[in-house]
């Protein structure tokens, strides 16, 4: 970090109220800091990684406040905790998220402090950057990370590259050779951005992965003046776009696959939007500050050196209120609005269970209106609490024990099931076609594939009409043999069922109407979202409401559900069929 970029970073504190507010925040944290004792080598299961995502906050944070206060207190105690941390006898390369975030921990408070550390402080943080950081990353037992496409391969070149570039005077020819390997390696989780922005992981692992995939861009540019093209990878300067059509306006995120409930103050918006010179990028960020979001990110001061050209004032929201990412998770998101906390929002996503931390969600939804979530998704379980209890997380196989997992098969999302069986977990689903019309939002996805074995054809559209009511239609097309069919709704809601067609949903002094109109005769049902196993996670204030229908064999069946929040609909939509829902 340059002097000027010191001083600009001060004008924008004393002149910006926001940059203010970012910026006290991280100053008092490193007061926390100060009285803690030193972190210690504690796994938890097969992790290291608390204790180095809380040494990289740590040390990231006491550095800036150094620099920007110019307090030895911060020095020292960032020196501290450089040495603790140099002194395990390793991070935990089995597991290289680990390594790759201690890695970038140390790289930084070694470049930052370097004119204030002692000789014998650097010496010893750079020969553990070096044994404990780059070189178990040239090992192949630790480094298949550099061949994936998911937010390791982001996080770990990343880490690795800090470490690379701040100790390139001790030895340049291995550091200029992993930085050309990350930016070789780099591009192919890059390339899952393509073609519009949509993250395959989802929101949660946007925030990972996608941070420290900027870390890296920023350090090449902060270092060599340029960043090799990476920016220029299809669909990644549209993923700021992604994850702010992500937030509903409840202020909480879209949460598929492995992505908790709550929102995120991300600070790589804060250089997609210096890097396209678009400060409406920030709108969510805005709205974030202006509610006294706890800001703990711990690569938070990098939204100060990212935001110093910016303006967090007068932000106006974006114009558009659909957005649509294809590529390997494909998703479409909708709202009646950007301002009105109370307006209705709906996201609704394709793919495929086989992506990374996915699940079997594919034609699933979410719904919120008037300040309420009606469809909600449980998103992921904590992992330790399944691998603690000897389940394997991470195979993802037809029959693996991922998808007995309550929270991540089908029968815990909102969309079909068809004789109590699972997803097809290498079925993939596309968008086929979408609306962007203000008076009937839509998208449209086939899943025949995710049901190959059930149905000839499976067609989900997802509609919002006239800003305020949200179509579900299934256009089924059935096999061989005859079949029952479960459609399933997730929800905090208290669920009555009203009669043989409507559900009248509850909650805080709301109601929300859920109205089927289909060809056979359904049977209303609500199912019970209670453990059943010791190691599901409990799920209480939640049930699934929906209903089943029985199909003949090689029959074809149109069903349309209405979401009504407010009062029950005084008028019954006719749903199209949706071959005639594409944009004209």
């Amino acid at each position: 970090m340059s002097y000027d970029l010191e001083k600009q970073i001060l004008e924008n504190v004393k002149h910006d109220g926001k940059f203010k507010q970012i910026h006290q925040a991280i100053l008092s944290e490193a007061d926390r800091v100060l009285n803690k004792s030193v972190l210690e080598r504690v796994m938890i299961g097969k992790r290291l990684l608390d204790v180095s995502r809380e040494a990289l906050k740590r040390i990231y944070y006491l550095s800036y406040a150094f620099r920007l206060s110019h307090n030895k207190k911060y020095a020292a105690r960032a020196e501290k905790e450089l040495l603790a941390v140099s002194g395990f006898k390793d991070w935990n390369p089995s597991h290289f998220l680990d390594v790759g975030e201690m890695t970038m921990a140390l790289s930084i408070g070694y470049d930052w402090l370097y004119q204030d550390l002692p000789q014998s402080t650097r010496n010893i943080v750079a020969l553990a950057i070096l044994e404990k950081g780059i070189q178990p990353s040239t090992d192949n037992k630790y480094n298949n990370w550099l061949n994936i496409t998911n937010n390791w391969n982001q996080v770990c070149n990343a880490g690795i590259s800090f470490g690379a570039i701040a100790t390139f005077e001790e030895h340049p020819a291995l550091s200029a050779k992993l930085i050309n390997r990350a930016i070789k390696s780099v591009i192919l989780p890059m390339k899952q951005y393509a073609p519009d922005g949509a993250y395959p992981e989802g929101y949660g692992y946007w925030e990972y992965g996608t941070t420290f995939n900027v870390m890296f861009i920023s350090a090449l540019e902060g270092v060599f003046h340029q960043d090799f093209d990476l920016s220029t990878q299809p669909g990644f300067l549209k993923t700021a776009d992604y994850l702010d059509n992500m937030m509903a306006p409840s202020g909480r995120p879209f949460n598929y696959s492995d992505s908790g409930p709550n929102a995120e103050f991300n600070p790589a918006l804060f250089w997609f939007a210096s890097k396209l010179n678009d400060p409406g990028i920030l709108w969510i960020t805005q709205k974030q500050l202006d509610e006294q979001m706890p800001l703990k990110n711990r690569l938070l001061p990098s939204a100060m050196i990212w935001g110093a050209k910016l303006s967090l004032n007068n932000i106006r929201p974006k114009n558009t209120k659909f957005w649509i990412g294809n590529g390997p998770n494909p998703v479409a998101l909708m709202r009646s609005s950007w301002t009105d906390p109370l307006a209705t929002f709906v996201g609704f996503k394709a793919g495929s269970p086989s992506v990374s931390h996915g699940h079997m969600d594919v034609g699933s939804f979410i719904m919120e209106s008037q300040g309420i979530r009606w469809a909600m998704d449980f998103g992921m379980q904590n992992y330790e609490s399944l691998e603690s209890k000897g389940i394997n997380l991470w195979d993802s196989k037809q029959n693996a024990q991922r998808w007995k997992i309550f929270r991540y098969n089908n029968f815990a999302h909102n969309t079909l099931s068809i004789d109590s069986t699972l997803q097809n977990v290498r079925g993939d689903a596309a968008f086929i076609s979408y609306s962007d019309n203000n008076q009937f939002m839509n998208a449209v996805a086939d899943l025949s594939a995710l049901y190959a074995d059930k149905l000839k054809k499976s067609i989900r559209g997802v509609a919002l009409i006239d800003k305020k009511t949200v179509l579900i239609r299934d256009e089924i097309t059935v096999g061989n043999t005859d079949v029952t069919l479960r459609w399933s709704m997730v929800t905090p809601a208290t669920v009555q069922i009203i009669n043989e067609h409507t559900i009248e949903l509850s909650y805080k002094n709301k109601k929300c109407y859920l109205t089927v109109d289909a060809e056979s005769e359904v049977k209303m049902k609500t199912w019970s979202t209670d453990p059943v196993t010791d190691y599901d996670a409990k799920n209480p204030g939640t049930s699934i409401a929906g209903f089943e229908v029985r199909l003949k064999a090689d029959s074809k069946q149109a069903i349309s559900v209405f979401l009504d929040a407010g009062n029950l609909p005084e008028k019954n939509f006719s749903a199209k069929l949706i071959v005639s829902w594409a944009k004209k």
